[in-house]
C-alpha cells in the first residue's frame, strides 16, 4: 500500500553504497525505518541536508505493516531551509535525541507529532533557555508519563521512581529546592528563566525521570552541549 504522510526524521544510517537508512517519526503511522536510494551517489534526487535531524517532509511511502523496512517514493520539505544557527541547532539536536530514546512502537501519535514539527520550526514561543526542560516536560505529558503536580508543604521532595511529590526523601527524591523549580515549571509554562545551574540541574533530572519510565532511554548525550550553548 502507497500513503501520503508527514514526517519528522530522528536518526540516519548509511545503507549499501549509495542509500540510506532513515528512522522517521510520521504523523499517521508512528515511528518507522525506510530505505532511501541514491542519497550518497552523485547527482541524487535526495540530498542529504533534507535529511538532518528533524528536518519535516511530506512523504510518499510504501507502508507494508509486516515489514520493518520499507520504501520512500517521494518527499519534500515542508518548511524553507533553516539558516544555520548554533543554539537552534543544538536545540533540534536535542528535541531529536530525546524521540528518538523515547518512541519504539509504531503507534501513530498525531498531537506530539504537531507539536515536535512546531518545537523544530523554531514557531514554539518559548524562549531558548526554557526549551529543553519545557520540551521534556511536554513530551512525557504526550507519553502519559508526565510528573504528578500534587507539592504541596507536607510533600516538598520529588519522587523519579513515583513520578509524584512525596513527604520524606529517599534515594530517588530531588532536594526540595530542585523539586520546588519542578512543581514550578509543572504549574507554569510562562515563568522567569530561572539561572543556567538550576536548569541543568533539572534536566538532568528530567533525564533520569526518563530513563526510570522509559525502556532504552539511555546513553544521552545531547543536554552536554546544551550546557556550554543556553548561558
Amino acid at each position: 500500500m502507497m500513503l501520503s504522510t508527514p514526517g519528522l526524521v530522528l536518526h540516519t544510517t548509511p545503507y549499501a553504497e549509495t542509500s540510506v537508512v532513515v528512522k522517521v517519526f510520521t504523523r499517521l503511522l508512528g515511528v518507522r525505518a525506510y530505505i532511501i536510494k541514491g542519497v550518497r551517489g552523485r547527482g541524487g534526487r535526495v540530498k542529504q541536508n533534507m535529511l538532518q535531524p528533524l528536518t519535516s517532509l511530506d512523504m510518499v511511502v510504501y507502508d507494508n505493516p509486516h515489514s520493518t523496512l520499507n520504501y520512500v517514493k517521494e518527499l519534500t520539505p515542508r518548511h524553507p531551509h533553516l539558516q544555520p544557527d548554533p543554539v537552534a541547532g543544538a536545540l533540534r539536536f536535542f528535541m531529536t535525541e530525546v524521540l528518538y530514546k523515547a518512541l519504539h512502537d509504531e503507534e501513530p501519535m498525531p498531537d506530539l507529532w504537531d507539536f515536535a514539527e512546531q518545537a523544530a520550526s523554531g514557531q514554539w514561543a518559548a524562549a531558548s533557555g526554557q526549551q529543553p526542560v519545557l520540551f521534556m516536560l511536554a513530551v512525557a505529558r504526550h507519553l502519559g508519563i508526565e510528573p504528578l503536580d500534587n507539592h504541596m508543604p507536607h510533600e516538598p521532595y520529588f519522587d523519579l521512581d513515583q513520578g509524584r511529590f512525596v513527604a520524606a526523601p529517599t534515594e530517588t527524591t530531588l532536594a526540595p529546592a530542585l523539586s520546588l523549580l519542578l512543581h514550578q515549571y509543572l504549574a507554569a509554562a510562562d515563568m522567569p528563566q530561572p539561572p543556567l545551574q538550576e536548569r541543568t540541574a533539572l534536566l538532568n533530572a528530567l533525564i533520569a525521570y526518563y530513563q526510570l519510565h522509559l525502556s532504552g532511554f539511555n546513553n544521552f548525550t545531547s543536554h552536554e552541549i546544551l550546557h556550554t550553548i543556553l548561558r
